[in-house]
């Protein structure tokens, strides 16, 4: 059967089929160390779980406003406020299943064919794909491992033309964890200023997950002129390890949000009701778990950047954040080709991850280090004697 041309425009997520396949794979009874999936290990927080069962026994199962319970837009108000610094009211917050949804509701109620946006790579899979689903181009503000994975207000501002509708940021990002620092974000805010039909989609999802030292920095908060110009995107998945949950949150100007929940009212409809009783516990409840999930996953980067460092051919930077982190295979390419033959490779001896072309990159892959020190050591382990072996 014939499919739509938007579907067309688009390609399967990488990241979930590596994921899929590293399953396939351990039912047939291969021992996968799955490294491809941005998902906390941690366990949901228990006053989270109790919410939910909670809400349960209430027999909150009916369905909810579209855009989410006022309660939940209460908590997530809170969560701006207290978590990023932005002063939003509940009637300017929505609602999704999952930050995801919201990314492709805000593009899809705003872009159109002749319009463009301007994504740095690598980037998270989704973003180029949506973008092209809503009818748009995509235009890539190419980083490099050596500069941070970090690009300049003014290599922003050579990529924004007539044409330009949105920027796309995401700190700490995801693949590269790299973080915009306050300087950084507020040369975008003089770039933007010149250029007034541009808006800018601010992805914060991995906020509390910052090994900088230094207070998380996002752009509407730093440049609260710009607030009617600027969507945030946050949520529970993350931070709380509430992926299963599919709870994503976004604030921003109320024609945006009013809009988003329009399309989310024939697309979608309300979120789950329970999952949204978990996240107001979420966002309400105590956050001093925070500080330690991040101090492990801190320390189980240190780990992986000095094991894949110690490997010939292969190189990482330190991220900033988040739980990933991009290794340069370049010189091992002469040997398996490209990037996606060597992930098929080390598939092979047991241990999955995501090509770097996957996130607009080359020559390398991603890791997850969102998994027990055990598993990351040997995961290392496999790694290394696969680059050791024979390519193919």
């Amino acid at each position: 059967m014939p499919l739509s041309a938007a579907l067309a425009r688009i390609a399967p997520s990488q990241t979930t089929a590596m994921t899929d396949r590293a399953t396939q794979l351990r039912e047939a009874g291969r021992d996968i160390i799955s490294l491809s999936v941005g998902e906390p290990d941690f366990a949901t927080p228990a006053h989270v779980v109790e919410a939910a069962k909670a809400a349960l026994d209430r027999g909150e199962t009916k369905y909810t406003p579209v855009g989410g319970t006022s309660r939940l837009k209460q908590a997530a108000a809170l969560h701006f406020a207290r978590d990023l610094g932005i002063a939003v009211t509940p009637s300017q917050v929505t609602v999704s299943a999952g930050g995801k949804q919201a990314i492709f509701h805000a593009m899809l109620a705003t872009v159109g064919a002749d319009d463009e946006v301007v994504v740095p790579s690598p980037w998270w899979v989704s973003y180029p794909e949506v973008v092209r689903f809503a009818g748009g181009e995509v235009v890539p503000l190419h980083t490099e491992a050596q500069n941070g994975f970090r690009f300049t207000p003014a290599e922003l501002e050579a990529r924004i033309g007539p044409r330009t509708l949105w920027l796309l940021l995401n700190s700490p990002g995801n693949p590269t964890g790299a973080c915009l620092p306050a300087e950084t974000l507020l040369g975008i805010g003089a770039v933007l200023r010149r250029h007034p039909r541009v808006m800018v989609l601010s992805d914060d999802i991995y906020a509390p997950i910052n090994y900088t030292g230094t207070r998380h920095a996002t752009l509407a908060n730093l440049c609260p002129d710009l607030a009617d110009r600027i969507l945030t995107i946050s949520g529970v998945s993350k931070s709380h390890a509430m992926t299963g949950f599919r709870i994503g949150l976004a604030a921003g100007p109320e024609w945006l949000i009013r809009a988003m929940e329009r399309l989310q009212s024939h697309s979608s409809g309300n979120p789950c009701s329970i999952s949204q009783a978990a996240a107001v516990a979420a966002l309400e409840g105590p956050q001093d778990f925070l500080s330690d999930w991040c101090a492990r996953f801190r320390a189980r980067r240190d780990l992986v950047v000095a094991a894949i460092n110690a490997i010939p051919g292969l190189s990482a930077p330190t991220p900033d954040g988040a739980f990933y982190c991009m290794v340069d295979a370049a010189p091992l390419m002469a040997r398996f080709g490209d990037d996606a033959a060597l992930a098929l490779h080390l598939l092979e001896h047991g241990v999955a991850i995501v090509p770097a072309s996957a996130f607009g990159g080359r020559d390398g892959f991603r890791i997850s280090f969102a998994a027990d020190e055990a598993k990351l050591t040997e995961a290392c382990r496999r790694i290394a004697q696969a680059v050791a072996a024979d390519g193919g």
